[in-house]
């Protein structure tokens, strides 16, 4: 996926225009840490968790970060559960890929930027 193309208003307020998926956003699958003193997300009611990257949050500002939590949280299609648990780390249930769900939070991303 090129980004740059797919994204460009989004990648236009990036002060690095070099960025790849890992440095704008991260999805992955919620699993049981048996190490960690703090399950933040329930397994069974999330079966991911995504934390949006400081390049999107500051391209963003906090005012559109907000909208971006409100857009996402009224996604069904998409998200069945949708939980923030801060401005940018939320807990989602998806019967969707990892690639799927990132595109949907870029696509946000991009009509708010």
């Amino acid at each position: 996926m090129n980004l740059h193309e797919k994204y460009p208003k989004l990648f236009e307020k990036l002060e690095d225009n070099e960025l790849e998926l890992r440095h704008l956003l991260s999805v992955d699958k919620n699993e049981l840490d048996y190490d960690s003193e703090e399950f933040e997300f329930d397994v069974d009611e999330f079966n991911y968790i995504l934390y949006v990257a400081e390049p999107i949050q500051e391209a963003l500002g906090e005012e559109k970060m907000i909208q971006l939590i409100q857009k996402l949280g009224d996604n069904k299609e998409i998200f069945e559960n949708f939980f923030a648990s801060e401005e940018d780390l939320y807990g989602v249930q998806s019967d969707h890929d990892e690639e799927t769900i990132a595109a949907c939070i870029l696509e946000t991303v991009e009509e708010l930027v």
